[in-house]
């Protein structure tokens, strides 16, 4: 009887095959998560919202309903595609050290997800929607109910947010980790400066607005790089795959 043995080099532990779907799936996340955060960029600059006053954001909400809720999913919703790509990234710095890999996912996509729970961001809230239609309906001394939880929603968007501090570590954590990877250093070294400036630039965002805006496009400039290496990592594991698979079985009777 013949019987066919595997070969040595499939599904070893550390092989980049079984994660070729997911520097795939990682890859086309961290680019459109870049490409919906300009959509509601570009939407700001249509109908920009007003950064105080809670009478006149509500206002402001009722006048731009659409545009506005459009711009709030747009800020929020696109984070849970950043978590997908720490897990992406995780995977191909397995080979440097697993445990700082696993470390490195969590701490660079955990913030990502805290996100999601936080439902203001530094252009809003859906919650002044429901106070906006509230507020509409109220009579004139009930107004001012409305508008002043609305000037605390605004107040806590003109806060320095813990975890969009937490998030730019994440970065630098990751970026850190991937100077000693087969990644492109040049990625690596714009993720450390990304998070390094990031976390200054997360608290004092208001003090020093100038950092915030090169924070952010750099911010972007990585994920868009991390993003196409990730799906080149896809196309070698599928390289690798094509080429294991092509290889002559090795037999014993």
């Amino acid at each position: 009887m013949v019987v066919p043995l595997p070969s040595p080099s499939a599904a070893q532990p550390g092989s980049e095959s079984p994660w070729r779907r997911l520097y795939l799936v990682a890859g086309w996340c961290s680019i459109a998560f870049v490409a919906l955060l300009l959509t509601a960029l570009a939407l700001d600059l249509i109908a920009p919202p007003p950064v105080e006053g809670g009478a006149e954001t509500l206002e402001f909400i009722a006048a731009h309903k659409v545009v506005y809720i459009a711009e709030q999913l747009l800020w929020v919703l696109p984070n849970i595609l950043t978590v997908v790509t720490f897990l992406g990234l995780a995977a191909a710095l397995v080979p440097v050290d697993r445990g700082l890999a696993l470390l490195g996912g969590v701490i660079g996509g955990l913030p990502w997800a805290l996100f999601l729970a936080i439902p203001t961001t530094s252009r809003g809230s859906l919650t002044l929607v429901f106070l906006s239609d509230r507020y509409l309906v109220a009579s004139p001394d009930e107004r001012s109910v409305y508008a002043v939880a609305a000037e605390a929603i605004v107040a806590e968007n003109n806060t320095p947010s813990a975890a969009g501090m937490l998030s730019a570590f994440g970065i630098l954590v990751v970026s850190l980790i991937m100077t000693r990877s087969d990644l492109p250093r040049s990625l690596a070294w714009i993720g450390v400066v990304t998070g390094a400036l990031g976390i200054a630039s997360e608290a004092l965002r208001y003090a020093v607005p100038a950092f915030y805006w090169t924070y952010g496009i750099l911010l972007w400039v990585w994920f868009i790089g991390a993003g196409v290496t990730l799906l080149r990592h896809a196309r070698r594991a599928e390289r690798q795959r094509r080429t294991r698979a092509g290889r002559s079985p090795e037999w014993s009777r």
